[in-house]
């Protein structure tokens, strides 16, 4: 076990089934605790309020970036279960994670139980993979159910998958939409411009290029040449609006704007997308099919397609 390292795909995909639960945890409720608010929302769609959940970054905050505190260290140490997305996306909490993982806690990184053919390469990582799954609704309803083994201990008989039916039905749902709202986007504005490479898996699914300021990653300071770059490809394709992110500062979109509008071509705030991060805990975009809602619904709007201001649900902000 001492040899596992939390990145490692082999070690954390056995961890959550070769770990026997003693009595008293089976008896009691668990305490799970997450990385993202996304991995939160996929466990209590599966548990409902049975077990307590806690997702360590909040609103707005980057994964990438997030140093653990002395306070999150002590929940991950009197966690039941740790769960965390994986493929480097908690780049600067490995080192926790790796040694709860050796020590034989039961941790769980869902985003590598996934087959790694159907993951995009990660260009700044040969051992990783994009780790934004949650982008596809698709991909991140299949995820949820590697979700089931690690919490059956906990979950009364047929809970947890009566909840992961329901989970993937809003999913699909949400895809649905998708599919409607940005398939009428016209061909010549098909392009979404971000902050950074986190929309991969959401753009390969509804048949959007992607370009974004920087990579897969935040960890790396956005280039004066890939701006101007990037300006250049906006002025060419004649592209109307460009998206910030609710985690990354917005003053690099802001730039392609100022860059744009000084060669004659105005081009303008689409909208701020959320990308490794929910909106506010307990209100519609703080679960995973609000943000799905809000994003589709933001980038079609905005690109040319067909959405209604309210989103799939009606229950985004007009």
């Amino acid at each position: 076990m001492n040899s596992c390292s939390v990145v490692s795909r082999r070690c954390l995909a056995a961890l959550p089934f070769a770990l026997a639960l003693p009595a008293r945890a089976q008896a009691r409720g668990a305490r799970i605790v997450t990385t993202t608010a996304m991995l939160a929302d996929a466990v209590r769609a599966l548990a409902g309020d049975g077990l307590s959940v806690t997702a360590l970054i909040g609103e707005g905050v980057d994964p990438h970036l997030y140093r653990p505190t002395r306070a999150d260290t002590q929940r991950l140490l009197a966690a039941d279960l740790v769960i965390l997305n994986g493929h480097r996306l908690e780049g600067r909490m490995e080192e926790v994670l790796a040694r709860l993982a050796r020590a034989g806690r039961r941790v769980l990184a869902l985003a590598e139980q996934l087959p790694r053919e159907k993951l995009r390469r990660h260009p700044e990582i040969p051992d990783a993979a994009d780790p934004h799954i949650w982008m596809d609704p698709l991909l991140w309803a299949e995820a949820a159910g590697h979700l089931l083994p690690a919490l059956a201990p906990w979950l009364a008989v047929g809970r947890g998958e009566e909840g992961l039916a329901a989970y993937r039905a809003r999913l699909q749902r949400i895809h649905a939409y998708a599919e409607g709202a940005l398939g009428a986007i016209p061909a010549e504005r098909r392009v979404l411009v971000t902050a950074h490479d986190a929309f991969g898996y959401f753009g390969q699914r509804y048949g959007l290029a992607l370009e974004s300021i920087q990579g897969i990653s935040t960890e790396s300071e956005a280039s004066l040449a890939r701006i101007e770059q990037l300006v250049a490809l906006l002025v060419e394709r004649r592209i109307p609006a460009v998206f910030a992110e609710a985690s990354v500062p917005d003053r690099a979109v802001q730039a392609l704007i100022e860059g744009a509008a000084a060669r004659g071509h105005r081009v303008q705030l689409g909208g701020t997308l959320f990308s490794d991060s929910l909106g506010r805990a307990g209100t519609y975009t703080g679960t995973v099919e609000g943000m799905l809602d809000h994003n589709i619904t933001t980038i079609a709007r905005a690109l040319g397609g067909t959405a209604p201001a309210g989103g799939l649900n009606g229950r985004l902000a007009a």
